[in-house]
């Protein structure tokens, strides 16, 4: 009988940068391949981006008549970088805009803070205040403040306003949607099924469109409804039917077992889902509802086709200005960069929120 060969043991890996490289980009030949094919394409890509956003690209100047070379012309940005960001709201009141940002920065810098009893409570009151609050800074007509209508907001304000207000708006109403599609009372199920049907099918730029126009008919007589709230609530309505699905899949992935424990303590319906169903529900569904938050962000871009000047929209009738006609790119961009800014920080968050759920105990 042969001696048995001693099982050698695999390779350690190389430790250090190159050790790196070769884990996740020279595995094998295949995924050799790839990366060099990948560098030959940015080889071929990135130089004259980067020659045209940056190297020689115009920076200084007040007008299109600086842009002389054959670099991207950021002045266009920068002589408009104010109308951008507010529209057309007026100059001597925009203070009002700043401070209703430095709450919602505010509310942001609360997420990133360790949990506690004290967050808990300073965020339950900021919003409490903050919801209602910023509608009436940036609105005006009471309190001495004089009265801005929303047909003069425009750029980023109203892109921020229409996302931020329209999350407030669907949230509540998917969890009960979510809730209605799985409740044993046959009216409720149906009506939650039909909502959420009929708004999925539906595109978004057609409602926003049908809100716009139809609700003015639906209301009593001599009451007007805000061109601003009208595509607010058309893109609610469509964001809460997609939440809704996304929830009622977390709920569905909840074990039977937690339903009985909440019985078997006592606890009613409202009070088992809301202690002990809806939190685990929503913590496994983090990721889909965070898409859905970007999905509305993105979305909020749609309000052009009632007149509403967004972030996009702002750009836009800026192109049409024959001092600057030709620096679509430029605009283009910048939109681009600033939306992918706030979505790639939203998707960060998400991540860091389920990595801190995560070392929680179950």
């Amino acid at each position: 009988m042969s001696e048995a060969r001693p099982i050698r043991p695999p390779a350690a890996v190389r430790p250090g940068p190159l050790g790196w490289l070769r884990r996740h980009f020279f595995r094998g030949p295949v995924d050799t391949a790839v990366t060099l094919a990948c560098l030959y394409v940015l080889w071929l890509a990135v130089p004259p981006v980067v020659d045209w956003a940056l190297v020689s690209a115009q920076w200084s100047g007040d007008s299109r008549e600086a842009c002389t070379g054959g670099g991207a012309c950021w002045v266009f940005i920068r002589v408009r970088l104010a109308q951008f960001a507010y529209g057309f709201y007026p100059e001597a009141e925009r203070w009002r805009v700043n401070l209703a940002g430095l709450v919602v920065a505010g509310l942001v810098a609360l997420l990133f803070l360790p949990p506690s009893r004290v967050r808990r409570v300073a965020a339950l009151l900021l919003t409490a205040v903050s919801v209602p609050g910023i509608v009436v800074l940036l609105a005006g007509g009471v309190l001495g403040l004089a009265p801005v209508e929303t047909r003069e907001w425009g750029g980023l304000m109203v892109t921020v306003f229409m996302a931020l207000y329209g999350a407030i708006l669907a949230v509540p109403v998917s969890l009960l949607l979510a809730l209605g599609r799985q409740s044993r009372l046959p009216l409720v199920r149906w009506l939650s099924v039909v909502y959420i049907e009929f708004w999925r099918g539906v595109p978004i730029i057609a409602i926003i469109f049908l809100a716009s126009n139809l609700l003015p008919l639906i209301v009593p007589a001599g009451v007007t409804v805000d061109k601003l709230l009208r595509a607010l609530i058309g893109l609610a309505l469509v964001i809460s039917a997609y939440m809704a699905e996304v929830v009622r899949g977390g709920l569905q992935a909840v074990p039977r077992g937690q339903y009985e424990a909440a019985r078997s303590l006592g606890l009613g319906y409202w009070q088992g889902t809301g202690l002990i169903v809806l939190p685990q529900a929503i913590r496994i569904v983090i990721p889909s509802l965070v898409n859905e938050f970007i999905a509305l962000f993105k979305n909020t871009t749609l309000v052009l086709i009632v007149s509403l000047f967004d972030l996009l929209g702002i750009i836009q009738s800026a192109l049409a200005d024959p001092k600057w006609v030709g620096l679509n790119l430029e605009g283009y961009v910048f939109a681009g960069v600033v939306f992918w800014v706030v979505c790639f920080a939203m998707s960060r968050w998400s991540q860091r929120l389920e990595r801190r759920l995560a070392q929680r105990p179950h």
